[in-house]
């Protein structure tokens, strides 16, 4: 290869030294081009052959090696021990190249903190997750241990689940997600709070917080007003609890609960409740209030329109169609046909060998479909038994 004159009265620069010139020379390297990219490396070198990234030469010193645009920039940097270093780049190059190599270094070592931080650390407190073959390739290796990882996580979640009794559906929780979300970006030291900590200070950091989302419900109370719902029932301590809540545009806001266990039912206790939550709502917020049809509730609507005549009193819906049902089901047409339907149910349920061999016909499917309400749960059993007619005859005639 026959190289160009050492012209050392020439600037020492880059920009200076003509390419096409260097090229043109009676010479057995092919005509050079640089790689289209942004590495700073390019400004010095370019590919030998298109086919061989590897093969550089550089345009200050015409020096032809291997190893990429990674040795270029060893070799214009003059950062010895890989490549010989290039005797006429100028202190700029050298420091231009330099700070690109440093650049890509640390580039380098972020990512691999990124990657040793999400898969170092084991999950498993009592042993670490199982290795895989050291010959698999590095991407797929993250993978199966990501996976390893997500499912260990998962077994803990399902393991804290079941032994506290949580419902399957709270994992859809808003809340719970933005939990996972937060011990995840807190890392492996996070400690959980303590009883004390849940039942003092951070209860009353939730019931700020809570009352301060309540504000703009309120809000909304003198801008479309709102209703007034009671709902009376008795626990399985025999307590007597009456809930009151304010039904607005925006959502259904609970609003007090007591314990009237000690008290009796009367109208006048209930009308006293009723006329604490509109006073405590705003009178002029209150556009109607809803209760049940029970006598002492029908009595305490009488005495509360005595005293505020420009609200709506309406009867609960829910309860209307609960004594429908309820008067329905005491017709001599109707009544047999569900004492009929309950003996069967009961038959079926009292009887495990009876109740394995439904179960077989139905294909798993129970016969029993339980509502809101008792006498609701009775007409949706009856209807269960409809659908299943056929195969309830079915099995009652097998030789099982």
């Amino acid at each position: 290869m026959t190289s160009l004159p050492d012209n050392s009265d020439a600037p020492n620069t880059a920009g200076n030294v003509n390419v096409s010139s260097v090229a043109s020379n009676a010479s057995s390297v092919p005509i050079g081009r640089k790689r289209k990219s942004n590495d700073v490396g390019w400004e010095f070198g370019i590919l030998i052959d298109e086919k061989n990234q590897d093969k550089v030469k550089c345009i200050l010193c015409e020096k032809v090696f291997s190893g990429g645009v990674y040795r270029l920039k060893e070799h214009v940097a003059n950062i010895q021990g890989n490549v010989a270093p290039c005797r006429k780049a100028s202190k700029d190059n050298q420091l231009k190249c330099k700070q690109a190599l440093m650049d890509a270094k640390n580039k380098k070592k972020k990512t691999r903190k990124k990657m040793k931080k999400r898969f170092a650390n084991p999950i498993n407190p009592d042993s670490s997750v199982s290795g895989k073959s050291n010959t698999m390739k590095q991407q797929s290796l993250n993978d199966t241990i990501l996976k390893e990882r997500t499912h260990a996580c998962q077994r803990y979640v399902a393991k804290w689940v079941c032994q506290t009794g949580i419902p399957f559906n709270a994992i859809d929780n808003d809340c719970f997600l933005q939990m996972v979300e937060a011990i995840g970006r807190f890392g492996p030291s996070f400690k959980p709070p303590s009883q004390w900590q849940l039942r003092e200070p951070l209860l009353k950091e939730e019931f700020g917080t809570t009352k301060e989302a309540l504000k703009k419900q309120e809000q909304s109370w003198k801008v479309d007003g709102c209703s007034i719902m009671t709902d009376a029932w008795t626990d399985r301590k025999i307590r007597s609890i009456m809930n009151l809540c304010v039904n607005s545009k925006e959502c259904t806001t609970f609003l007090s609960s007591k314990d009237s266990s000690v008290e009796a039912h009367t109208s006048e206790n209930i009308c006293k409740e009723v006329l604490s939550a509109i006073e405590e709502v705003g009178p002029e917020n209150v556009v109607q209030v809803v209760i049940d049809n029970a006598s002492n509730n029908m009595a305490a609507t009488k005495m509360l329109k005595a005293n505020m005549p420009y609200i709506f009193w309406s009867s609960c819906a829910t309860h209307t169609i609960n004594l429908m049902l309820e008067g329905i089901g005491k017709l001599t047409k109707f009544r047999n046909t569900l004492e009929e339907a309950k003996s069967f149910t009961i038959f079926i349920y009292a009887h495990h060998i009876t109740l394995a061999l439904m179960r077989t016909f139905t294909r798993k499917r129970d016969i029993v479909r339980p509502g809101v309400t008792r006498i609701a749960s009775v007409f949706l059993t009856l209807q269960s038994l409809l659908e299943k007619k056929d195969k309830l005859r079915a099995m009652f005639t097998s030789t099982d």
